[in-house]
């Protein structure tokens, strides 16, 4: 339909532009005939002129009437003149002397009329129009000489309707001649308007009329006659009309045969096309139906292409949703799959049958990362993944991401037995990995959901899942641990003690306390070590052993430690120069590596010595990355930080870090001090240790001493310094000053030393 009305319109606007130009072609063709005639009637008027102007020569040279001019004689002068004009075929012959009155036959002429006659003639016109009693007449004037000029002869012929009408008969049919010395012509068009280089169109009864007008040689200065031409289109277009006619016809055919050529090509290409669109449409609404292929052209190729697409469409699609629903490295379903299928199952779970969700990852599988590289651990995921598959068939095995996986069991009839469940999943485990350049051993922890005990929604199951695998890692790993709700309360406990804790570090709530140092060697108390607190404001004091776990879980290590460096270094700078102040430092510090930036930017603030800082550290601190530890404790040494291990013994490599680390002092851990009055070995070990540290440099501290027997066997092995309630507790801050004041034992006596210790512990 917009085809034929396009074509229609491009015909409609053809014939407009032909007609137009028809139209324009026949009003030149006027005007080239309107200038033809134009001067057509001028040389009329001239050759008129001429032939009156030489009959007047002929009388003029007449000797009879230059006599009877002479002598006055006027009725031969008027018979003369009347013969003239009969024979010339004028209507007016005219006298005019020099001087007297003007004699004329065939009008009479006004005063004005023949002044102005005169003027011309005097002037030098010989021929011209002139108006004689509103009439016009084409004049030619010849002179009078006896010998010199005497006078003139004019002779004049009418140029009214009907002589126009008879010059008109030389033009065209339609045109018609008229003069005007001005006025307004036909259709409000003046005379000057019609006077330009080209003719006006004037609308004259509904049809189009051309004027043009030519100045006329004039006998009267005063007028300015012009020929007006007149030439009314209507006539001269309808010798047009056959064509416009014809054009017509042929764009009506023209139009006919396009709209049937445009309903071919709408059943040929616009109706498969419209087929297209639609199966377009449908596959933006999720539909992936191909359309029929019916001809081999182009809308067939076109069609083929489409149905090409689809099926890429439909390939990608399934490519995407694959990759969205399934984890890239083992090709198991991912977190949001495994959730999905778990809603699925727990929606379809008859009332007695169970769902097992098992959560679980690989032990130690950090170590294999750092030791091995990521290649290695992707491919140790793989391989377990693979095993998985083949070992526990049927259930939905699913990497949650990292080194986690989940196992999801339905339609478990009752009394089945769960635990062979995760029995079969600890076996996946029992063979060594054989990789590409490897063979490693590893373990797993098993955490387990039972439901509907145990949840009834996936969040739910998955949440108590996860605290359960959380548990079996806390009992050792390599085992299983089904979810108890003690699991979700301690869980929560959990929750609430991190979001107090982090509440506790904006709103100042830690403190320090001091516990004294002292050296058996001077006899005085040469350090504290700061120990920090939690008071809070609902459970009181909370214990270290509770919390520093969590903030190292969760990160908050690194600002509790930040401020426990700086408060413990603004307190150290008001004590005497040979007193120390130790902290302890968490083995999750060591993984920043500004650690080094924020120690000494705390003692210079504090305007503290370095080597009046006292680091202390375990040695578990050496299991993640050796190299980088120990060169971080470097670092700080040569910073002029003293580095002191702490619990030394109680570990399984503590020599071997010996070697790895210089360190300033060893502490010994309190399970021996407490031994040693009824264990010879403690005692043993103890001497060993002391003039271990001896022959190395370093000093020893031995932590929990309480009795004077313990402190007399401590200094009998050669132990440096004593640390322990046998000399006070941790205090505040109020009281280190009065400690500091009364353990200076220089110079006394072993039962002096006891009873100041006993009154410094008074005082604490």
């Amino acid at each position: 339909m917009w085809y034929a009305v396009v074509i229609a319109a491009t015909f409609g606007a053809f014939i407009v532009v032909a007609t137009g130009g028809v139209e324009r072609y026949a009003k030149g063709v006027a005007t080239g005939e309107m200038a033809a005639n134009g001067a057509t009637f001028d040389k009329i008027l001239e050759l008129e002129a001429t032939q009156m102007r030489t009959s007047a020569d002929v009388l003029a040279a007449d000797f009879g009437f230059r006599e009877a001019f002479a002598i006055a004689d006027e009725p031969t002068i008027a018979s003369a003149l009347d013969s003239l004009r009969q024979r010339a075929g004028a209507s007016v012959a005219i006298m005019i002397p020099l001087q007297g009155d003007i004699i004329s036959t065939g009008t009479t002429l006004l005063p004005a009329e023949h002044d102005a006659l005169w003027s011309a003639v005097d002037s030098g016109a010989d021929r011209g129009v002139f108006q004689v009693g509103g009439r016009y007449y084409n004049a030619a004037a010849a002179p009078i000489m006896i010998p010199d000029l005497a006078g003139w002869l004019v002779l004049a012929r009418p140029l009214d309707r009907a002589a126009m009408r008879q010059m008109a008969k030389l033009a065209p049919e339609g045109m018609s001649a008229s003069i005007r010395a001005g006025g307004t012509l036909a259709g409000g068009v003046s005379l000057a308007q019609a006077s330009g280089k080209s003719p006006v169109t004037v609308e004259i009864k509904g049809e189009p009329t051309l004027y043009w007008s030519r100045r006329l040689a004039s006998f009267d200065q005063k007028s300015s006659p012009r020929l007006v031409l007149r030439y009314a289109l209507g006539p001269a277009l309808e010798q047009y009309a056959p064509i416009k006619y014809l054009l017509i016809a042929l764009s009506g055919l023209g139009l006919l045969i396009s709209t049937a050529i445009g309903a071919f090509v709408a059943r040929g290409i616009t109706r498969p096309i419209a087929t297209l669109e639609r199966a377009a449409r449908a596959i933006s609404d999720g539909s992936r139906g191909k359309v029929a292929i019916t001809s081999s052209d182009e809308v067939g190729r076109l069609a083929s292409s489409f149905n090409s697409m689809v099926d890429s469409i439909t390939e990608r699609e399934e490519r995407i949703t694959h990759i969205a629903l399934h984890d890239e490295l083992t090709g198991l379903p991912n977190r949001k799959l495994f959730g999905e299928q778990l809603e699925f199952a727990l929606a379809r779970r008859a009332r007695d049958e169970r769902i097992v969700v098992m959560y679980f990852d690989l032990d130690n599988f950090k170590a294999v990362n750092d030791t091995l590289g990521h290649p290695v651990g992707d491919e140790l995921l793989k391989a377990v993944a693979d095993r998985l598959r083949e070992t526990v068939g049927g259930a939905l095995i699913s990497r949650q991401g990292g080194d986690e996986f989940a196992i999801l069991v339905d339609q478990i009839k009752p009394g089945a037995n769960l635990a062979l469940l995760a029995d079969q999943v600890i076996s996946v485990f029992h063979t060594p990995f054989l990789l590409s350049d490897h063979t490693l051993e590893t373990s797993s922890s098993i955490g387990i959901a039972v439901a509907p005990g145990d949840g009834s929604c996936p969040d739910e199951l998955i949440k108590n899942a996860d605290l359960a695998l959380y548990r079996a890692k806390n009992e050792g790993r390599n085992c299983s641990c089904f979810f108890e709700q003690t699991m979700d309360l301690e869980a929560r406990k959990r929750h609430q003690m991190e979001i107090d804790m982090r509440e506790a570090v904006r709103e100042g709530q830690f403190h320090l306390n001091y516990q004294p140092l002292f050296s058996l060697d001077k006899n005085r108390v040469v350090g504290f070590e700061a120990l920090i607190r939690w008071q809070h404001p609902k459970h009181g004091l909370v214990s270290p052993a509770d919390f520093i776990p969590l903030a190292e879980d969760t990160g908050m290590i690194l600002p509790i430690s930040e401020w426990v460096i700086n408060e413990a270094c603004q307190r150290a700078r008001h004590w005497p120069e040979d007193v120390r102040i130790a902290v302890n430092l968490s083995p999750v510090l060591f993984k920043n590596a500004s650690l080094p930036l924020m120690v000494m930017q705390a003692l210079n603030a504090a305007g503290l010595s370095p080597n009046r800082l006292e680091l202390e550290v375990t040695e578990s601190l050496f299991i993640d990355n050796v190299e980088r530890t120990t060169t971080m404790l470097n670092a700080l040494r040569e910073c002029g930080i003293r580095i002191a291990l702490d619990d030394f013994g109680t570990g399984y490599s503590s020599l071997n870090y010996l070697r790895s680390f210089p360190f300033d002092k060893i502490k010994i851990d309190k399970s021996f001090v407490n031994d040693l009055a009824t264990d010879q070995s403690a005692r043993a070990i103890i001497g060993a240790i002391t003039t271990l540290a001896g022959a190395l440099g370093m000093e020893t501290i031995a932590e929990g001493v309480e009795d004077c027997d313990q402190l007399e066997a401590l200094r009998s092995q050669g132990c440096t310094n004593i640390q322990g309630y046998f000399f006070s507790r941790p205090v505040a801050i109020e009281l280190v000053d009065a400690l500091i004041a009364d353990m200076r034992y220089e110079q006394q006596e072993p039962r002096a030393q006891v009873a100041a210790a006993e009154a410094a512990r008074r005082v604490a």
